[in-house]
């Protein structure tokens, strides 16, 4: 079965981090985003993925496309690249991808975590979705249902309609029915909000055609979209995943889990914690920190901060109070 994932976009909303490296490969405790769905699927399905095909853009080179290709060997798939040269929307992404349109195939877009506690059984429908139940309808595209089948999508519903929010996970037992729909809402230039192409006037064409549409409901749905969204994230994966810290590793600190510790991390004469997530290769000295997102090879001196996301080979000196700064800067305030 192949694995489609559209990750074009840049993600303006998680600057200055995405400058140097776009929002999916950004870690969450340990794990580039677009792994973690990659996880997730291989501990949930009923069967095994044996083609990822990674949907980039245009300007993204080697520096993203060889760790994706690591990810993938990881999971015993090939990896595959595509491009979106225009972010034209969600059915366009996919249409990028159409030469591997054909037989099983699943998409999910990487902009979300999610997990289930239950194996997803994917049956013989054509089209399975993943829903997520939400407090606030209004703020999502939702699927229409009676029982288990879905009968249409309506985005942003006004009114009460469905309180399933789609999530961005599609299944479909034929990847060539839905290539078809795809190619006909772009050559009749059926166009929505925005003036963009959305995958879900191709899945309206199937279902009105005959296709049985299943739904598929996750325990967790967790956005790391926006700056914010990232470190609430990661605070709620730490503590979920490392509850427990071995502090004899770190004479003369304190570590107030949870707190997720990379490999290789020096940390002394310092408080860390509670949800604070290091990658590997970073230093801490005379500092504290309390729920921060610090990414690899980054060295902080007689720091106090929390809430912040700090780059990779960032060098923070004297710095009190919240900071978001990205790759390979320096900031010393003493």
């Amino acid at each position: 079965m192949k694995l489609i994932i559209p990750m074009a976009g840049r993600g303006t909303r998680v600057r200055p981090h995405s400058h140097t490296v776009p929002k999916p490969l950004l870690p969450v405790a340990g794990t580039m985003i677009v792994e973690r769905i990659v996880e997730t699927f291989n501990r949930t399905l009923d069967r095994d993925i044996s083609e990822i095909v990674y949907i980039l853009g245009p300007d993204f080179g080697e520096d993203i496309k060889q760790p994706l290709r690591e990810m993938s060997k990881r999971h015993n798939a090939e990896a595959i690249f595509e491009v979106q040269a225009e972010a034209l929307g969600t059915a366009h992404a996919v249409a990028c991808a159409s030469d591997h349109l054909d037989g099983e195939v699943i998409i999910a877009f990487a902009d979300t975590i999610f997990d289930s506690e239950e194996p997803f059984e994917l049956g013989d429908a054509d089209s399975v979705i993943w829903l997520k139940k939400v407090e606030d309808p209004s703020r999502f595209g939702v699927a229409v249902y009676e029982g288990d089948t879905i009968t249409g999508f309506v985005e942003k519903p006004k009114e009460f309609i469905s309180d399933l929010a789609i999530i961005g996970v599609y299944y479909f037992k034929s990847g060539n029915a839905l290539k078809e729909k795809i190619e006909k809402v772009i050559n009749d230039d059926m166009r929505g909000p925005g003036g963009e192409y959305f995958l879900t006037a191709a899945l309206d064409m199937m279902i009105k055609e005959g296709k049985v549409f299943k739904t598929a409901t996750v325990d967790e749905w967790l956005d790391c979209g926006t700056l914010l969204a990232w470190l609430e994230t990661t605070g709620l994966i730490t503590e979920k995943e490392f509850d427990g810290v071995d502090e004899s590793k770190y004479p003369g600190s304190t570590i107030i889990p949870p707190v997720f510790i990379g490999e290789g991390v020096v940390i002394e004469n310092s408080t860390v914690g509670p949800k604070v997530s290091i990658e590997a290769k970073t230093v801490i000295k005379n500092s504290k920190v309390e729920n921060t997102i610090i990414r690899d090879n980054a060295t902080l001196e007689d720091v106090e901060t929390e809430g912040s996301t700090i780059g990779a080979h960032t060098h923070l000196k004297s710095v009190k109070g919240k900071v978001d700064v990205g790759d390979h800067s320096v900031l010393d305030m003493g």
